[in-house]
């Protein structure tokens, strides 16, 4: 029985943060081992961090096309990879490793465009080959509760939903003259036709689809810009149609002074309503129609076995965004490795953002992009 997977990194050098997240989030379960790597366009930079984090000098590559072409075909080649570059990059460093035979983690948004995105979800299936995109939020131990209370009933039908996404450390760094993220996610050569939509409402889009399972239809996108000259959107409200005929809000912005992170989460249906809220990540705020309002606290008994599963740590033990990622790898390897050894269930049964996830973050982007080139029209989703 295999036990562990061999992984590889494209991307994640210079100390960046989503890099930091994504190689301790695939390493807390003990369930990979990071063998390879390209982590930085600077040789010096990239070897010295391929030594610290203890990847073979010979398993750290220059490129990444290099990477996949040796990977590939050596015995011990890397199970998967993770891709944490920046957003232009996505697609022909996927593509590189799925035609190599590797199977992909990747950044959001998946790629820039849908053409894309069903290139790379195509080829990953003709190959068997499996895609993880990584949305954070819906997959910090609590929220599986919230799922649960919405598949098993709990609160009804869902009427409304209401998300929010603030920070403010675009306006922050724009008075930076440093190298910074604020560099490149506002420029539409690296970033695509959008910033805040792309970076920070697909988190939404999918928290959202990931809780309640409900599909979207339609769009109906605003944009504002700071400075008012900048190429791409700084703030996004958009106005979202479900079908079944649930309606939703979500706000988002990189430019909302005093917001760290500041994602909130509202769901009302007909017999209650969750609250979540990223400021306070291990409780759910549940109340029901004529009853009491409950606070729910993950890793207590009293929540559904499932639910349970995602903590790590005892009840009152804050955990965050760290495990929030470890538990996206641990459903991914746990995909692999059953695969491996011949015991994989259904694609649902492992609980991570997969390839259909990451078309639709994706379609959901361009749809709000070609909603406020029209004039804030309403915009089927669908239409790619």
């Amino acid at each position: 029985m295999e036990t562990k997977l061999r992984f590889g990194m494209v991307g994640g050098g210079n100390g960046g943060n989503i890099g930091n997240s994504h190689r301790r989030g695939a390493l807390m379960d003990s369930l990979a081992v990071l063998t390879a790597g390209s982590f930085t366009r600077d040789g010096e930079r990239n070897r010295r961090d391929g030594e610290r984090w203890g990847v073979p000098a010979d398993r750290i590559y220059s490129d990444y096309a290099a990477m996949a072409e040796e990977e590939g075909r050596r015995p011990d080649g890397i199970d998967f990879v993770s891709i944490v570059t920046p957003n232009a990059s996505h697609y022909p460093v996927a593509k590189c490793f799925l035609a190599h035979g590797i199977n992909v983690v990747c950044e959001k948004p998946f790629t820039l465009s849908v053409p894309e995105a069903e290139e790379l979800r195509r080829l990953a299936a003709e190959k068997n080959l499996e895609i993880c995109v990584t949305y954070t939020y819906a997959h910090y131990p609590i929220m599986r509760e919230c799922r649960h209370l919405v598949e098993s009933g709990r609160i009804g039908r869902i009427i409304d939903i209401v998300a929010e996404y603030p920070q403010d450390w675009m306006i922050l760094g724009l008075s930076k003259d440093a190298d910074n993220f604020t560099k490149w996610i506002g420029d539409p050569a690296t970033s695509g036709n959008s910033n805040v939509t792309a970076a920070m409402g697909v988190n939404l889009n999918y928290l959202i689809t990931a809780m309640t399972g409900l599909e979207l239809e339609s769009v109906l996108a605003h944009f504002g810009y700071y400075p008012e000259d900048a190429p791409l959107e700084t703030t996004a409200r958009i106005f979202l149609r479900y079908k079944g005929g649930a309606g939703g809000l979500a706000w988002t912005s990189n430019v909302a002074i005093g917001h760290d992170c500041t994602i909130d989460l509202k769901l009302y249906g007909d017999k209650g309503s969750i609250r979540w809220s990223h400021e306070d990540p291990t409780r759910l705020t549940v109340s029901y129609l004529g009853g009491p309002v409950e606070i729910l606290a993950a890793n207590r008994d009293y929540l559904d076995e499932w639910s349970r599963e995602a903590s790590r740590l005892p009840a009152g033990h804050p955990e965050g965004f760290y495990e929030a990622f470890a538990n996206i790898y641990r459903e991914f390897c746990r995909h692999l490795l059953d695969k491996k050894n011949g015991a994989a269930g259904q694609s649902g049964d492992y609980f991570y953002p997969k390839a259909r996830d990451g078309v639709d973050g994706v379609r959901f982007v361009h749809a709000c992009v070609r909603s406020q080139q029209t004039g804030n029209a309403w915009t089927n989703v669908a239409d790619g």
